[in-house]
């Protein structure tokens, strides 16, 4: 019964990573086409007074129609979505973004463990989570929240990454279902796009 076992279509990407993490996405996002048959969802540690335009930088390099998230907003296929500075970001189950700022979490606010688990459990199993460049544990428990909940979570090859840590963390923590450079990234994230017929 092999079929039982196939995972439903994607519905959520959640990328999540912190030094070093930009440069990846600015590799990784002019691969995306317009039109993506789920969700990007971006969460980095960054200050509030640096990264001002970040949405704007990451918006010249793709395709995706892209964001900061606003309160309540809703959750969308085809668009992609950055966590704001010093909010924590979580997904309701209506599948509207809530911003929270209470305390931080591994050091950090955004937290991506808190936005993982969230994505969890809307998602379940149609959620994939991805951990890029960092130098903390943050997003390690989140990913295992996704791997309980049926998703699928992959890490950056951390010989690849700016700072190995995190992900590194990662992998010797989670049973992590794909180690990825940022080219094979790439290939992965678009084959999971189901274009519309």
């Amino acid at each position: 019964m092999a079929e039982s076992r196939l995972k439903p279509a994607c519905r959520a990407v959640v990328i999540g990573g912190s030094a070093g993490s930009i440069e990846v996405l600015l590799k990784v996002l002019p691969a995306l086409p317009f039109g993506l048959s789920f969700a990007v969802i971006i969460v980095l540690h960054r200050k509030n007074s640096v990264d001002s335009s970040l949405a704007h930088l990451l918006s010249l390099k793709t395709a995706v129609p892209i964001q900061e998230v606003e309160d309540k907003q809703p959750v969308l296929p085809g668009s992609m979505y950055l966590a704001p500075a010093d909010y924590h970001l979580l997904i309701e189950k209506e599948e509207v973004f809530s911003l929270d700022n209470s305390e931080k979490i591994n050091y950090s606010r955004p937290s991506l463990d808190v936005t993982f688990e969230s994505a969890a459990d809307v998602y379940g199993p149609a959620v994939v989570g991805v951990l890029l460049s960092g130098a903390n544990a943050d997003g390690t428990a989140g990913l295992n929240a996704i791997k309980k909940a049926g998703g699928t979570i992959v890490a950056q090859k951390p010989e690849t990454a700016l700072s190995g840590f995190m992900p590194q963390h990662a992998i010797l923590h989670t049973p992590i279902d794909e180690v990825l450079d940022i080219d094979e990234l790439m290939v992965f994230i678009n084959a999971l796009n189901v274009p519309k017929r």
